[in-house]
């Protein structure tokens, strides 16, 4: 079986097509496959929509996105996970690419992502010069990861120190295992961030992580752009 997770706050603006296109990507398959949706303390209807759409609704008060995807893991019945950002679009492609690299031996993967909508000048020149060098390096991202749940335990799941970049940590970590396989086919995600914070604030909010290290990481209060809530329809009123 396959186990989709899809770690959710506050994501009924997204949240239905993020599971429409999950079930698009495996109709047809010969897997049996189950969606579980880690609801981490909303306030907004995205348990409901989720259970709208059949998946299976777990619920932690926790706020931090490792603490959501371990509780997916743990909830999951299937000997493969794939880790889906609540406002990332997979296909078919990565399913069954996804699935040949774990057949074939790979500890896991991930795949690089393209941004929805309208995105700034200067966020497509960041983006394509941080993509080079970040997959460049062989490391997952957050929105799109996939391993077997036998990897999983032995990495320990994603690390609960860290309030942002522990797909880097968990991505090293499946690399001590074996091959890490990153995906030519993006995964669609959203710009939404890009479209509501300035130049200065993303790119001052990663300078201070990258100087501040592993500590900066570890401090929820000052990761603002990760986990004030803010979606894109609060920032157009």
């Amino acid at each position: 079986m396959i186990s989709f997770i899809v770690p959710a706050y506050n994501e009924e603006a997204e949240l239905s097509s993020t599971l429409a296109a999950i079930r698009a990507a495996v109709s047809g398959a010969a897997q049996p496959f189950e969606i579980i949706v880690v609801d981490d303390a909303s306030t907004d209807a995205t348990s409901e929509i989720a259970e709208q759409a059949g998946a299976q609704v777990v619920s932690i008060h926790r706020r931090q996105i490792a603490a959501a995807r371990n509780a997916g893991a743990c909830a999951a019945r299937g000997e493969y996970l794939f880790f889906i950002d609540a406002d990332t679009r997979i296909n078919r492609t990565h399913v069954t690419q996804g699935m040949a690299a774990l057949e074939g031996g790979y500890a896991g993967g991930s795949a690089r992502g393209v941004m929805d909508g309208f995105i700034p000048l200067w966020s497509r020149i960041f983006l394509r010069a941080f993509c080079t060098l970040y997959f460049g390096l062989n490391l997952g991202a957050g929105a799109f990861l996939f391993t077997t749940r036998r990897n999983f335990a032995a990495t320990g799941g994603f690390d609960e120190q860290y309030f942002a970049g522990e797909e880097v940590y968990f991505s090293l970590a499946l690399r001590k295992l074996g091959r890490f396989k990153v995906l030519r086919e993006p995964v669609l995600t959203s710009g939404r961030k890009l479209r509501m914070y300035s130049a200065k604030e993303i790119l001052g909010t990663l300078l201070i992580m990258i100087v501040g290290g592993p500590r900066m990481a570890r401090s929820r209060a000052r990761l603002g752009m990760w986990y004030d809530g803010k979606r894109e329809r609060d920032a157009a009123c």
